[in-house]
């Protein structure tokens, strides 16, 4: 086969470079999920003790006594910072599909008409 053409070279590049875009999007996506699962989890499990219950959260890498409705806020507040960094993922990612299709169709246009040239005279009248 033939070099391929700049044109097509740069649309393969741009597709390539988002496929990447969107695999490192899918880890973030994937590790603020997480998060906010493990942060649910603390949430519910600290909604479960009784008012005035010894509470302590981490700091670091020390454990710290809190007041249970300082934390359960904190935990509140934590899953309404993952809910919207999720949303906004889910924003990129649906932009990025967009992008991927839209280089897919103009990579699937340009190499037709590359087809319909070859090497023949390509159908001009001489």
């Amino acid at each position: 086969m033939n070099e391929l053409p700049p044109q097509i070279q740069n649309q393969l590049a741009q597709i390539q470079q988002v496929q990447q875009q969107a695999q490192a999007l899918m880890q973030q996506k994937a590790q603020v999920e997480m998060l906010l699962r493990e942060t649910e989890r603390a949430f519910e499990e600290l909604q479960k003790t009784e008012e005035g219950a010894e509470v302590y959260k981490g700091a670091g890498e020390l454990l710290i006594k809190a007041r249970r409705e300082d934390v359960l806020k904190d935990l509140e507040e934590k899953k309404d910072n993952f809910d919207v960094r999720l949303k906004s993922l889910s924003r990129q990612e649906e932009r990025l599909q967009a992008r991927f299709n839209q280089l897919q169709e103009q990579l699937k246009s340009a190499l037709g008409k590359m087809q319909g040239q070859g090497p023949a005279t390509g159908g001009r009248a001489e």
